[in-house]
């Protein structure tokens, strides 16, 4: 971050504009609208710069700059045509260690101004550093299509609320809650949007007596890994937690999404090594959940795909706990999509089955005679250490051993690795491969190259896995 984001309050704080054109009076304007005590100095001033200086809303000094206008100022913004009349406005404004801006100089400025969506008290400032003022204007504009534009008197509204609300609930966490629940349904904006201002008092105060207390989870899909693949329900709920139980499957762009007050735990297993059982997840959901907080279970993939999600909820049910699922984008889809190879296909594969390398102690064993089938495609999710059994059953079983197969590591993030082969290089292919990684074995694969991305940049057909080997 070049930038750290603040508002500054400057109500009454004496602040100087050096220039007297169109670009300084959109400056003062600014100022202004912020309450500012503005002082300009220029040899000459725009009309409108006049006609606020002569309506007592701004100072004019008319002469060209001189250190001493800086004396007992707070904020200085140079934006004069001239470079070496900004330059030395900054170097004395450094100083005397004022924050100085200097319009189209991000080099000479210690601090710049962002494009501004004004829904007052809702202020959003966006800024590019200096690096694309366009790109960032253009983002505004996009933001203030979004933005309803009662969004400021449902900002006041609750402010002036605020000090009931904090003699009702005198527990932090609870109030926050409070404010999540009315804000969320869209009840309170829309009375506010119609002008029904006594309606959304009463409303505010009837919700002071609902039940806010008891707490929720909620088991979410992250997807296969690419931040991007999350659903919005997903991205929501994880900005709302309290607290977040998460896999190592999860990754740390996606835990930079989570809201950054929230309890970040990982309950992560991979083979073999099991930093916290199933059973005490399951019972840190229950936990924490009747502590009154809201818990989001965040999974690599679907909950309900070999995310045992039907366990956990199972817990939840037992306990009376409320709770909710939000799929994610499993692995199957996400992966093969990146790696180019469609699940099914009306010449290759009718159906696509999905099963798992790690069944459950004394579970049931895997209908290989019917996962052999040709003309369908076989996903197995966790398969690397059962690569060998995997191999031996199916070609038992009749799948030919030149069934193409492709593993998938990483799948969908930056670093995805995919192997293509043959059914009876399958040993051969997962010797290599270390953590998360997706087999996909049927005709389909074969398309994997076929179905290239197409990258508009070079107009021509490419990988979109700079590290896709075949090893045919």
């Amino acid at each position: 971050m070049d930038y750290l984001p603040i508002f500054a309050k400057l109500e009454n704080r004496p602040c100087l504009v050096v220039g007297g054109g169109e670009i300084a009076l959109r400056k003062v304007n600014l100022l202004l609208k912020a309450g500012a005590d503005v002082t300009v100095c220029a040899p000459q001033f725009h009309d409108q710069l006049l006609e606020k200086a002569e309506a007592k809303q701004l100072k004019t000094v008319q002469h060209h700059f001189t250190a001493d206008l800086l004396i007992g100022k707070w904020l200085v913004i140079a934006a004069t045509d001239q470079k070496l009349v900004n330059k030395q406005v900054a170097d004395a404004a450094n100083e005397l260690q004022l924050l100085v801006n200097v319009v189209d100089a991000p080099q000479l400025s210690s601090f710049i101004m962002p494009s501004i969506v004004d829904r007052s008290p809702i202020i959003v400032a966006i800024s590019s550093g200096g690096n694309a003022p366009v790109l960032a204007r253009l983002i505004r504009e996009r933001l203030e299509t979004l933005l309803p534009m009662h969004l400021g008197r449902l900002a006041a509204i609750s402010g002036e609320f605020r000090h009931r609300v904090k003699k009702v609930i005198k527990n932090v966490s609870l109030r926050r809650r409070y404010w999540e629940k009315l804000f969320a349904n869209g009840r309170l904006g829309a009375l506010l949007e119609k002008g029904q201002t006594d309606n959304a008092i009463k409303l505010m105060e009837s919700s002071l007596t609902e039940d806010i207390v008891s707490g929720e989870v909620a088991l979410v899909g992250a997807g296969p890994g690419d931040p991007s693949l999350l659903t919005l329900k997903a991205l929501q709920l994880m900005q709302q937690a309290d607290v977040v139980l998460y896999d190592r499957l999860v990754s740390a762009e996606i835990l930079d999404l989570v809201r950054r007050d929230a309890d970040l735990i990982s309950v992560g297993k991979h083979a073999g090594n099991h930093e916290v059982t199933q059973s005490r997840t399951n019972e840190m959901l229950v936990e924490y959940a009747r502590q009154g907080k809201k818990v989001v279970r965040l999974k690599g993939g679907d909950p309900f795909i070999f995310g045992r999600g039907g366990e956990e909820l199972e817990e939840l049910v037992e306990a009376g706990i409320a709770f909710q699922v939000v799929p994610g984008i499993t692995a199957a889809s996400g992966c093969s999509a990146y790696a180019g190879i469609p699940l099914t296909h009306r010449d290759f594969s009718q159906s696509v089955t999905f099963v798992t390398g790690h069944c459950k102690q004394g579970g049931k064993e895997l209908n290989w005679q019917a996962l052999s089938v040709s003309n369908q495609t076989l996903v197995v999710y966790m398969g690397l250490i059962q690569s060998s059994e995997i191999q031996t059953q199916l070609l038992r079983f009749g799948r030919s051993k030149d069934t193409p197969v492709a593993l998938i590591n990483k799948g969908t993030c930056p670093d995805q690795h995919v192997l293509l082969g043959k059914l009876s290089e399958l040993v051969q292919l997962s010797a290599g491969m270390q953590g998360p990684t997706l087999m996909i074995i049927g005709e389909v694969v074969n398309l994997a190259n076929k179905l290239a991305w197409f990258n508009p940049e070079t107009n021509q057909k490419t990988s979109r896995d700079p590290f896709l080997v075949n090893l045919n």
